[in-house]
């Protein structure tokens, strides 16, 4: 299947609505809501069994999901800001909270769950610059210059804190 080509247009989002899914342990959808389907625009058929990728919107940092594998892999749940793209091209950012789901008997990671809800527009205003900051420099300089500058800017923002503390704290307070 090929890529959309992604447009200004973004999708309006009901804000008292979720989209949700769940992946494999490797990332493959297993499940979307009805929410999810119409939003991006993709046929149920079309969303399982595909890495959800598949609505990845090529603004994303890859520093960003390097390090939300990395925290939910450990079985530590998280919360980030996305941009996602539709089938059509059109784009929608939502505030997303990542949980791992486990095998009752072994404990064994088995897949996870994604929650998402629309956010505010000043959480973009700051997020967007981040990620447009942080993408150019992966174009340039690579993932591995993008994660310093990222860590460099949390550092700024306080010795301790974290990408899912920052993520956190950005949607609490705006």
């Amino acid at each position: 299947m090929a890529r959309p080509t992604p447009t200004d247009v973004e999708i309006e989002l009901d804000p008292k609505r979720y989209i949700v899914s769940e992946t494999d342990e490797k990332g493959k959808i297993t499940y979307c809501n009805d929410y999810f389907i119409e939003v991006s625009g993709y046929d149920k058929d079309e969303l399982i069994g595909k890495p959800h990728s598949i609505v990845r919107h090529p603004d994303m940092p890859k520093i960003v999901f390097k390090l939300l594998w990395e925290t939910i892999s450990q079985g530590k749940n998280i919360n980030a800001v996305v941009k996602n793209m539709a089938k059509d091209g059109r784009h929608y950012w939502i505030f997303t909270e990542f949980e791992s789901r486990r095998d009752t008997d072994s404990g064994e990671i088995i897949g996870y769950h994604a929650a998402r809800k629309s956010i505010s527009k000043h959480v973009l205003e700051i997020i967007s610059d981040l990620y447009a900051q942080l993408l150019e420099i992966e174009k340039t300089d690579g993932v591995e210059a993008s994660e310093r500058y990222l860590i460099s800017f949390l550092k700024e923002k306080g010795d301790d804190i974290r990408f899912a503390d920052i993520m956190e704290e950005i949607h609490r307070f705006y």
